[in-house]
């Protein structure tokens, strides 16, 4: 049941990265181009969850990679809030 929770949240943060881009070619603005790459980021940082969790034996860890992956995720997304929605 878990490895569907982590599917589900990939495919959520895909739908949002995709509205946003969509959002972004409609009406072009950095903060929508900020937040389209973080969601990309987090989309991608589920899919690995689900790939470190369920798929992969427990000999490989792929924490150190999430947890980068995340953290420039949203290191972009503050970036964005920072210096463009100023």
């Amino acid at each position: 049941m878990k490895e569907a929770v982590y599917i589900l949240c990939a495919l959520a943060s895909a739908l949002c990265a995709l509205l946003l881009f969509r959002g972004n070619q409609l009406r072009p603005s950095r903060l929508l181009l900020w937040s389209t790459i973080c969601f990309a980021g987090l989309a991608v940082n589920n899919l690995l969850l689900y790939i470190d969790l369920a798929l992969l034996p427990n000999t490989v860890d792929l924490s150190i990679y999430r947890n980068v992956l995340t953290t420039g995720s949203v290191g972009v997304m503050l970036y964005g809030l920072i210096w463009d929605a100023v």
